[in-house]
């Protein structure tokens, strides 16, 4: 079973990982993701926004794919969302299976369909005083089209 939560606080992966572990002897593997906000030149803010019922919904769609698709591996995504400032955690994924190929390429497909298919709006503060739009990139479809 993969599970999928947001919050607007910090998570923390160490623990979210040893609960993930715990007590499970069947597991040889752990993968973890943490995505970050990046200090680009002039970022001050990314504020992530979202209809609290449908992201989680889709979310956990996400995670049920890859359950479906890596049975033996079992996980966990806490996405955030509000104001966030660079250096601040964004994302976690964290994976384990009995081996280690298949968490990997479970973090990485849940990963790659997070980015998007969530439904998030990503609006960035620049230190100018303008705000925008983040817009879909080609490069993060590409990368879930591999699936």
């Amino acid at each position: 079973m993969i599970s999928a939560s947001l919050q607007a606080g910090p998570f923390d992966a160490a623990a979210e990982q040893a609960a993930l572990l715990a007590g499970r002897t069947d597991l040889g593997a752990a993968v973890q993701f943490t995505g970050l906000v990046r200090a680009d030149a002039g970022l001050i803010a990314l504020t992530l926004e979202h209809y609290p019922a449908m992201t989680l919904a889709q979310m956990q769609a996400i995670a049920d794919q890859a359950a479906a698709r890596w049975p033996g591996v079992a996980g966990r995504i806490i996405h955030r969302h509000g104001r966030l400032r660079p250096g601040e955690t964004i994302v976690l994924v964290t994976t384990a299976s009995a081996h280690r190929g298949d968490a990997f390429a479970a973090a990485e497909f849940l990963m790659d369909w997070l980015k998007t298919a969530a439904p998030f709006w990503k609006r960035e503060e620049w230190a100018d005083g303008t705000t925008r739009w983040v817009e879909a990139r080609s490069s993060d479809d590409a990368a879930a089209e591999r699936w």
